[in-house]
C-alpha cells in the first residue's frame, strides 16, 4: 500500500492518492501533470514512495 499527497511535496493542493504502487504512481502523476504542469517520472514517482516508507 502507498499514499502519495501534493501537501507533501509543496503544492497548496489537498489531492491524495492512495492504493497499490503503479495506481498510485500513474493517478497522481496524471494529478501532478494536468493539474501543476510537472511531469514526473515513474522512478521519480517511485522515490517519492521509498522514501515516505524509510
Amino acid at each position: 500500500m502507498a499514499k502519495l499527497r501534493c501537501s507533501d511535496y509543496g503544492f497548496e493542493c489537498d489531492f491524495v492518492s492512495e492504493g497499490e504502487i503503479e495506481e498510485v504512481i500513474e493517478v497522481f502523476g496524471k494529478h501532478t501533470d494536468e493539474e501543476h504542469g510537472i511531469d514526473y517520472s515513474k522512478e521519480a514517482l517511485m522515490q517519492f514512495i521509498l522514501r515516505k516508507k524509510s
